[in-house]
């Protein structure tokens, strides 16, 4: 028989150090299963749709507020129904695996061990969601006009998702239809998508209805309300399904429902107008070029885009004395001008003549009555507006078409001496471009 010996010296220093530590049970289901693939899956459609969208003239990246709408679109219609998909086929693992018998013998109460089952379904979506999105804002901030990032919803668009997560995983747990995931992610998208076609003040419940109005901003208190309102939910679910005291899941369903009632009955008023992104800033050109704060980045742009126009205008009567872009009162000599914005690429207008041109437009439209073109001068008049137009424009194929009658009055314009074309400019804009007798030929 071989003998025991036992010691009672300690140990030596270092050696319990030493001993290899088991992996707390949170960070080893964080690591198992489908929940770092759902991960690396949002990130990587948040990333695909965002970049797919940012090379459209009126870009995300243009304003803080788009790139937040697209942001919370493309994490409710494309990552919500991912969400919740896998979330529920990882919370029907146990059942696959046949071990739910054992997990109920272990000395954890059963609410413990459903949240921290539940944790990759929850925490992985969010995570990824949140990479993808600091991304965005990150390649937004050196082009964005406004203030800041809109942080709280973008902080709500992950609490949704981690909330579809684990509303999956409620389901999975409780349905052990195999299909019931891709079912579920299609029951999603349709349930997130058909809000966007209500008008009805309630389809602000829904994370995916799109703001379009770059000038406003979210009341203060909706980012809260919204997480309160999906978290809510989750947390009532995940209460009803494993808490012992299963009444507990009255608290959040109280609370999600009382923020509910306060986002629906705001309605369109969760959208406030911004005075400060509003308000006007000018640059010191003669006409001058004033721009909205919130498109203050692209002053420079519309100022060299407008140079050329305003250095044939300047001093000339009935010019404009301002070109103005947005809300806001309107003084004697203001003329208006689209969002440059609508334009713009990641802060540059892509064609700076197209948009000299629609301070042309804006300039020379006129709204005529019907009987003006009858007017047995009429067609003369039309051709000398339209070759006015394509003088004054320094866009090619912008503006009305010139024909053989309107190239002979555009090339006796561009024949003029400056001061000459100056004299003509003058008559021209106190003249009635409705009225066919009073348009002077060149």
């Amino acid at each position: 028989m071989t003998a025991v010996v036992t010691s009672d010296a300690p140990a030596p220093e270092g050696a319990l150090a030493q001993r290899p530590r088991l992996p707390r049970p949170l960070l080893t289901e964080l690591r198992r299963g489908v929940g770092p693939w759902t991960g690396a899956a949002t990130t990587a459609v948040v990333a695909f749709a965002m970049y797919s969208k940012a090379g459209y003239l009126g870009g995300w990246q243009n304003h803080w507020t788009d790139a937040t709408d697209l942001l919370r679109i493309t994490a409710a219609l494309l990552c919500g129904p991912l969400a919740v998909a896998a979330g529920c086929w990882h919370g029907g693992r146990e059942r696959r695996r046949r071990t739910t018998a054992w997990l109920g013998s272990l000395p954890r109460g059963p609410l413990s061990r459903t949240l921290v089952a539940a944790a990759p379904a929850a925490l992985w979506p969010a995570a990824g969601y949140l990479a993808a999105a600091t991304g965005c804002l990150l390649a937004t901030w050196p082009y964005a006009g406004g203030d800041s990032p809109h942080l709280a919803l973008v902080a709500a668009d992950a609490v949704t998702l981690a909330s579809l997560g684990t509303l999956g995983f409620v389901v999975g747990r409780l349905v052990a239809w195999r299909f019931t995931a891709p079912l579920l992610a299609v029951l999603t998208y349709v349930g997130l998508g058909y809000p966007s076609y209500s008008e009805a003040d309630a389809r602000w419940l829904d994370p995916a209805i799109q703001h379009n109005y770059a000038w406003d901003r979210p009341a203060w208190w909706f980012g809260a309300a919204s997480i309160v309102w999906a978290g809510g939910l989750a947390a009532a679910a995940l209460l009803a399904y494993a808490a012992r005291r299963r009444t507990t899941a009255l608290v959040p369903l109280t609370a999600a429902c009382a923020a509910a009632v306060l986002i629906a009955q705001t309605g369109d008023g969760l959208w406030r107008p911004d005075p400060e992104a509003t308000r006007r800033v000018c640059d010191d050109g003669t006409p001058q070029v004033c721009l909205p704060y919130a498109e203050r980045h692209l002053l420079p742009e519309a100022s060299a885009a407008l140079a050329g126009l305003n250095a044939r205008l300047r001093g000339i009567p009935g010019a404009p004395t301002r070109w103005v872009v947005g809300p806001g009162g309107r003084a004697a000599g203001d003329l208006e001008l689209p969002n440059p914005s609508f334009e713009a690429i990641r802060g540059k207008l892509t064609s700076p003549d197209a948009y000299a041109a629609n301070g042309v437009s804006a300039l020379l439209s006129e709204t005529c009555a019907q009987n003006d073109y009858d007017a047995p001068d009429w067609e003369r008049a039309s051709a000398v507006n339209s070759a006015v137009f394509a003088w004054l424009s320094p866009a090619e194929g912008q503006g009305p078409y010139i024909g053989p009658a309107e190239q002979g009055h555009l090339t006796r314009l561009e024949a003029k001496s400056p001061a000459e074309a100056r004299t003509y400019l003058t008559r021209y804009l106190a003249a009635d471009p409705c009225t066919a007798a009073e348009v002077p030929l060149p």
